[in-house]
Parts: structure tokens; C-alpha cells; sequence
């Protein structure tokens, strides 16, 4: 096997411009294939626009590298990449059409569309049925997007990246518009995700340290478009470290199930 295929994400000497502004530092990082990983960082850290480089939205300035699942960006079909890719984001809830059912928006990550077109085969019911069974939520199946909660739109979101069969799942900071009940309810999903699905390549981003479960065994903290310290959760989601990313300083609770929860002090 070509050791590049070894790799989810290989990214090499990569800065990236907006509007004549560095936002991304020259950000070297290689994350191998099956990695459950989380990347945390304050607003305005990059963490936007790195996502946005790893799908293949924002290019690097000349010299940098590129590769997402083994395939290096200028030499492939991105829209090839994407298909392999799942990005859930809080940002597809608000395109989402109201008047789309469950059902319909998961059969659309399918076809890499918010919406759903034709009439779904009985094959495609199956998975459809299957998937939101194991999330408890069969009865989102034939409601209204505009009807559903956050949590439950979100619910349909992770469906739906895994309809398409995934090799990487991008969380991209999901669960900031739910409230506290949401948010631990749709954090066991992504905790069981994170269990079973031993082979999928899972980044979780967030802001927030106590999103970070401990399935992620290991991260990064950016600030400022740069890697402020990437490793192990336990060695680098510590006071000193978090007070140099947030410009604050916290105490840090480790509950029994291994989760941290910062109080500022």
C-alpha cells in the first residue's frame, strides 16, 4: 500500500489567504486513517478554514500539499474526494427546506443535495429505516424538517453523512445551537459512532472542551491559524494550554466517564 493511503488527512506547509490576510500559518499535520480526532480553538483560530481547505473550498498559497484520503488536491477529481467525505455542520440545518422530510433528507446525501428528487427504491427505504433505528429515531422518518427540534435535524444530518458511506466524517462544530437536553442527547450519537465505527476517520471540532468526548483520544489546538499544541487529549487539554488558547483561566472537572468540564476562574 502506498503509505500516503495510510493517511486520512496529510497536509503539508499550508497557508491559506483570505482577502489578502494569512489565516492559516503554515500548518503541517497527518492524520492516519481510523483516527478519532478533535481540533478545538477559540473563534477566529481557523478552525473554519481549514475545514474548508480539507474540502477542497480554499486553496493554499504555491508549495504547500494537500492530500485527503490518499488523493492529492491539484492532481484528482475533488468532487471525487467529497464523495467519500461527510461534513456536518450546524450551517446545513439553515439550508435545509422545510418542507423536506427525514426521510427525503437523508436519501439526499446520496446525491449530494439538500433535497431529495425521485422516488427512493425499496433498497434505499431499507437503509433509510435502518440508520434512524439505530439512532432511535424512526419516528423523524415522514416529519417535517420545520417541524423537528435542532437535535433532531442534527439526528437527521448524522444520517445522512452515513447514507453515503463515509471514510472521514467531519463534525464541524455541531452542536452549537442546541441547547444543554439536545446537546447530550445527539453527543451519545456521535460517542456511539465513535464506538462502533472503528474504520471511519471521525474530526470533531468545537469550542467548547467538555463537546470533546473521550472517545477522541487525540487533538489539536489551534490559535490564530496556527497549531498551538496537537497530541494526546490528556496532555494537551490542560489549564496552561487552555489559557494560552482562550486567554483565560479555567480550572478543568474530569467527570467519572472521562469528560472535562472548565469552570473560569
Amino acid at each position: 500500500m502506498n503509505e500516503n493511503n495510510n493517511y486520512a488527512v496529510k497536509i503539508e506547509n499550508a497557508s491559506v489567504y483570505l482577502q489578502g490576510k494569512e489565516i492559516l500559518h503554515n500548518i503541517n499535520w497527518k492524520l492516519e486513517r481510523g483516527a478519532k480526532y478533535f481540533i478545538l480553538g477559540s473563534n477566529g483560530s481557523g478552525k473554519t478554514t481549514l475545514v474548508r481547505t480539507m474540502l477542497g473550498y480554499l486553496w493554499p498559497k504555491y508549495g504547500a500539499g494537500v492530500e485527503i484520503l490518499g488523493q492529492k488536491f491539484g492532481k484528482t477529481d475533488i468532487n471525487e474526494v467529497r464523495k467519500s467525505i461527510a461534513w456536518v455542520s450546524p450551517f446545513m440545518q439553515k439550508k435545509m427546506e422545510a418542507a423536506t422530510t427525514g426521510v427525503d433528507m437523508i436519501l439526499s446525501g446520496k446525491v449530494g443535495s439538500l433535497g431529495f428528487f425521485r422516488s427512493a427504491t425499496e433498497e434505499e427505504l431499507s437503509e433509510v429505516e435502518a440508520l434512524l433505528k439505530n439512532m432511535n429515531g424512526l419516528h423523524l422518518a415522514n416529519k417535517y424538517i420545520s417541524d423537528m427540534s435542532s437535535g433532531e435535524q442534527m439526528k437527521i444530518l448524522i444520517a445522512r453523512a452515513l447514507i453515503c458511506k463515509p471514510e472521514l466524517m467531519i463534525l464541524d462544530e455541531p452542536s452549537v445551537y442546541l441547547d444543554l437536553a439536545e446537546r447530550e442527547f445527539f453527543l451519545k450519537i456521535v460517542d456511539n459512532l465513535a464506538l462502533t465505527h472503528r474504520d471511519l476517520t471521525m474530526i470533531f471540532i468545537s469550542q467548547r472542551i467538555e463537546d470533546i468526548l473521550p472517545a477522541f483520544v487525540s487533538g489539536m489546538i489551534l490559535k490564530s491559524g496556527r497549531i498551538l499544541q496537537e497530541g494526546k487529549r490528556e496532555e494537551i487539554l490542560t489549564p496552561n494550554t487552555l489559557k494560552e488558547a482562550f486567554g483565560v483561566d479555567v480550572e478543568l472537572i474530569k467527570t467519572q466517564n472521562g469528560r472535562l468540564w472548565s469552570i473560569v476562574k
